[in-house]
């Protein structure tokens, strides 16, 4: 199912710059007055009417597969089944760790420091233990109340 997003993606964005391409290459409205005067495309790739009706074809062409990709795209990603809430802040607070209290909190013993009167001798003073600060609330508890 990925592989088949990935490729949706990629059609989608293809016809989207082919579009553009397009869509820049076509002449304006104003631009077959000059060919009524003898200054058109006469002598051109399509001949004298030809390139706009297969750009303009061809751009209907890509606007109906972009178009067919949008929708197939935003059909399947609302078809996939959402893991934990429906909000984004209700996943994140599902997967968030609960916050450890300072009472609770493992204190770690920090390792004696060598002394300085030779390799073997033990340190002169005790490590202090180290605490983790409190971690602050989450979800509706930091929301203030009125």
């Amino acid at each position: 199912m990925n592989v088949f997003l990935n490729i949706l993606t990629g059609v989608q964005m293809l016809s989207a710059l082919a579009m553009i391409g397009l869509i820049l290459i076509q002449h304006g409205k104003g631009a077959d007055m000059g060919a009524a005067f003898g200054s058109g495309s006469a002598g051109s790739l399509f001949g004298a009417s030809g390139s706009a009706n297969f750009l303009s074809r061809t751009t209907a062409v890509l606007a109906a597969v972009f178009f067919a990709c949008t929708l197939a795209l935003a059909y399947l990603s609302h078809a996939r089944p959402s893991s934990g809430g429906t909000s984004l802040i209700e996943r994140a607070a599902v997967s968030a760790p609960a916050p450890a209290t300072s009472g609770s909190a493992a204190q770690i013993p920090a390792a004696p420091a060598p002394a300085a009167g030779g390799a073997g001798a033990p340190a002169s003073q005790p490590a202090a233990p180290a605490s983790q600060p409190a971690a602050p609330a989450g979800g509706a508890a930091q929301i203030p109340a009125k």
